[in-house]
Formats: structure tokens, sequence, C-alpha cells
């Protein structure tokens, strides 16, 4: 059974009124044994909650009587209770590959954990979603989503996943896009494996088959001087403009056929290539900020505190569709502590 555990219980809050501790662990809420920080944040919404704690090796059941919205108080470990999922892509420029021994443990974990991409923004690949994930995804209004495209052809996402389910996950994305959530997608384009004519093959893909998507950004693989994959290597300045050039003539498209540019090339392309950065009106509101597209425009401190406040917006207006008072200033009842507060692992993007 999945356990939450508690961190820090606010003064005077309902949690505290009722008797909680740091060290309780929490087995359900209101009978239901909560498996992340989404479905405690729901359960801890109501009126009244009832929470099964472990105590010392005791079970007690306590009762928190409080407005409908209003936060418990509590800090939680971690916002995921069960086992993240975990990535099982083996992708050739995967950056946890490339690391160095002897760093922190979380940072060699690789997700696949579509929770992690609402919650953090991370970006999954979608091979590891089922049925039951899309109907919990639309059912409980989890949007943004952020998905690893990386190709469109089938045999191409395949060789560049090591991972048969390559070839058919991106139909869930088609079933996202239909129930109407907003997804965010991302290329890592690899020398000689996806760029060129399979990168123009992968926007007109994505123009046939997602024109739905929210935003697309097309980013350099990484690679350290721990890479042991031969055919992974450094983008040229050459290759760097090619890029720049297919992802422009790919903006008038979608702007022709669409009404908006869709997809941008990364600033390290622009960089690479001594190419200077398009008018800042051309990135149409910065969707990629954070995926590197955009960021000499909004790199200011200033900038961070508005992709802060436009990430917390997203998640009050999903709390607000819970039925939440976001008016306690916490985008939800219990305050997760980072990887880096708590020295436990959390995912991140791989693939």
């Amino acid at each position: 059974m999945p356990t939450a555990r508690v961190v820090a219980v606010a003064p005077g809050s309902p949690a505290d009124t009722a008797g909680l501790l740091p060290g309780d662990e929490l087995l359900s809420l209101n009978g239901e044994a909560v498996r992340d920080v989404i479905r405690y944040q729901i359960q801890a919404d109501e009126p009244r909650v009832e929470l099964e704690v472990r105590r010392g090796g005791l079970e007690h059941l306590l009762v928190v009587d409080k407005d409908p919205g209003a936060s418990l108080g509590l800090e939680l470990q971690s916002a995921v209770f069960d086992r993240v999922r975990t990535c099982d892509n083996h992708c050739p420029f995967c950056f946890i590959y490339q690391l160095p021994k002897g760093m922190r443990r979380s940072l060699y974990l690789k997700d696949d954990d579509y929770r992690l991409s609402f919650l953090y923004g991370n970006f999954t690949t979608l091979t590891r979603f089922t049925e039951a994930d899309l109907e919990r995804v639309v059912t409980e209004g989890l949007s943004p989503l952020n998905v690893s495209i990386h190709a469109t052809d089938p045999a191409v996402r395949t060789e560049m996943l090591r991972n048969r389910r390559g070839a058919t996950s991106l139909r869930w994305l088609r079933a996202l896009l239909d129930h109407g959530v907003e997804v965010h997608g991302q290329i890592v384009c690899c020398p000689g494996l996806n760029d060129g004519a399979v990168l123009d093959d992968t926007l007109a893909g994505v123009l046939d088959t997602y024109p739905e998507l929210a935003s697309l950004c097309v980013v350099p693989l990484g690679v350290s001087r721990f890479n042991q994959e031969t055919r992974m290597r450094p983008t040229t300045a050459a290759e760097a403009g090619a890029v720049i050039d297919t992802v422009e003539d790919w903006q008038d498209v979608f702007l022709r056929v669409l009404g908006h540019r869709l997809v941008f090339a990364a600033d390290e392309y622009y960089l690479l290539a001594g190419c200077p950065f398009p008018d800042a009106i051309d990135y149409e509101g910065f969707p990629m900020t954070e995926d590197g597209g955009g960021s000499p425009f909004r790199g200011s401190p200033k900038a961070h505190l508005v992709e802060t406040y436009e990430r917390r917006t997203t998640r009050i207006a999903w709390l607000r569709r819970r039925g939440s008072d976001p008016s306690d200033n916490s985008t939800t009842s219990a305050h997760v502590l980072t990887p880096d507060e708590n020295r436990q692992p959390r995912g991140v993007e791989a693939a």
C-alpha cells in the first residue's frame, strides 16, 4: 500500500489541530489509499477529511473538519507515494547514460511518468502509458502534459527509443489530443538519425496527425565526455543552420495552415549557427521557454518569475476545476519537497 510521509505540519493548521505529527505515514484519506499528491489534493479538498495514519507502528484514525478547499497544512516527502514509473527506453542520446559515477542517486533515475509531466513539466514518451492512465488524465483534467515525439515514422522512433513500443505509443498522443488535453511536444534532434529528411517527415507527420499540439520544440542532443554511443556526436554549425532552415520553413507552413507557427528551434541552434534570434513576437508567447526556445528574451530573474507565475496559474486553474480555493497561497494542500530538499529520487526526462 502506498504511503505518504509527513515531514512538517504548519502550526495552527487543521492538520495540527487534529493531531498530525511529522513522521506520520498517511495510509488513506477518506478511505482511499492515495498514490500521489494529485489524488491527495482531491481528497484533502473535502470539508471533512478522515486520515488513516501510521505512527510508531500503530494505526490511528484522525478526523479533520475545515472549510472546503482549505489546506490541511501538511508538507509531504514526495509527490508520488507509490513508485515513480520508470523509463524502459534505451535512447542512445539519453543524458542519464552520460553522467559520471558517484553523483547523488536522484540524478540516475529515469522516469516516464505522466504525473511528473503534469506536476513538474517532465517529458514522457508514452511508451508506458495505458488506457487507465488516459481515463485518469481526462477525468481529473491533468493538463498540460509534455510528450517526447522525436520522430513520427514508427521505425525511426523505435530505433531512437530502442523500444518496440515506440512504434505504437504515439497513439496515446492522438488520444490525448482527441480528449482536449493540452500537449507540448519535443524533438531531440540527433545528427544522422532524425535530422534532415527525417525531421522534414516528422514535421509533416505532426501537421497530418497531431495538428492540435500546443507547441513543439526541436532541441539538439547533449553529448558529454562520458558518452559511450559512437553514433552520438555534437551538432555542427552547418547542421544547426540546416535545422533552423527546416524549422522556419515549416513555421511558414503551420502559420498558413493552422494560424500559428507551432514549432520552434531551441536557442542553442541559433548560437551554434551564429544566426540572429527571431523577433520576440515570432515566439508567440514563448510556450517552450523551459525547453530552451526563446530564453534570451526571457532569461532575466523577472522572466523566471513570469514562468513560475504561469506554471502556478495552471495549477490554480486545475484546483478551481476541482472546486478548491487557491487563496491560501499554495498550489496544493500539501507542500511537496523537491529532490534537493529531501534527497529522494524524482525522475527527470531522459528520452
